[in-house]
């Protein structure tokens, strides 16, 4: 998502009750299709394991099916894919991201303009 001077937007998408996705399980999701790993995406986010896992299935009983499969670890170690559902949600929510952030970048700038300036030294 393009970012300038002007600040940068995040966008949360919630849906009926609390189910929503935002930019951390969207970052989650990008970095299990990387990676392989759900631990090892949430530790790449500097989140413990539990939480990580907490998302995922919060993510895949929100969805018509899972959007994240995994293998238990063992001699062979485990693993975790992104489904086709997960690399669509995926692809949809980044180019929500990315139509927002067009479409707002005037509003965004006009706003950041009424900012006051900060000293770096707070």
């Amino acid at each position: 998502m393009p970012t300038d001077s002007a600040g940068r937007l995040r966008i949360r998408i919630v849906f009926d009750g609390d189910d929503m996705i935002g930019p951390g399980k969207a970052d989650l999701l990008d970095g299990i299709a990387r990676i392989g790993s759900i631990a090892g995406a949430g530790r790449e986010m500097g989140m413990s394991y539990k939480r990580a896992w907490e998302l995922i299935g919060t993510l895949n009983a929100m969805f018509r099916g899972p959007l994240v499969e995994s293998t238990r670890g063992g001699s062979g170690g485990g693993g975790a894919v992104l489904t086709d559902l997960g690399l669509e949600v995926l692809s949809l929510y980044r180019a929500f991201e990315e139509a927002a952030a067009q479409g707002g970048a005037e509003e965004l700038r006009a706003l950041h303009a009424l900012t006051r300036d900060i000293p770096e030294e707070k």
